[in-house]
């Protein structure tokens, strides 16, 4: 296993965006701590959007946005949707308001496509310049991120973002497809 970032080393990647930061995101589930209750309250049917609004990332992406850093992603998503993804779905009010940019495409779509959907591939490019593959354990918890920039990587990187915002579409025309 590669040397992997986290913690501040991780954070610092997203305080030091000089252009933009684009996230591929792939997985199904994700095993987030700080989401915990948020998501067990969206379970049982009483969701809070106080509850992920106003987080650092939300701050920071906010910043980011007003000073022309953009952060976007896109979300491959298997139909229909799992626990995790509606959730994932509903909280992304919060990110959309912070002025992060979220599309979404369907998983058999991106396979289509040569998206590494199969086995999923979390990665997160910066400026064109650096990739972070992100690494997750069995119960999909986050371990830490493998920091990349090799000129083919970067490539294979751009090409992903590129096909995958093509393809996909904002979270309303999304939510209505459903």
């Amino acid at each position: 296993m590669p040397d992997l970032l986290t913690g501040d080393q991780f954070g610092e990647l997203f305080r030091t965006v000089r252009h933009s930061a684009f996230r591929l995101e792939t997985r199904d589930r994700y095993n987030v701590p700080g989401e915990r209750d948020s998501f067990e309250r969206f379970m049982a049917g009483s969701p809070d959007l106080r509850s992920v609004s106003g987080r650092p990332w939300h701050d920071m992406t906010r910043r980011a946005a007003a000073e022309g850093r953009p952060f976007s992603r896109v979300r491959v998503v298997s139909v229909p949707l799992g626990d995790y993804s509606r959730y994932a779905l509903w909280a992304a009010q919060g990110n959309l308001e912070a002025g992060e940019e979220i599309r979404y495409l369907d998983r058999e779509h991106a396979a289509e496509l040569g998206l590494p959907a199969r086995p999923p591939l979390d990665v997160w490019l910066f400026d064109d310049e650096r990739a972070a593959v992100l690494h997750f354990d069995g119960d999909d918890a986050f371990v830490g991120a493998e920091l990349i920039d090799d000129a083919a990587t970067i490539e294979q990187c751009r090409q992903w973002r590129e096909t995958a915002w093509k393809a996909s579409v904002s979270r309303e025309e999304f939510m209505r497809s459903l």
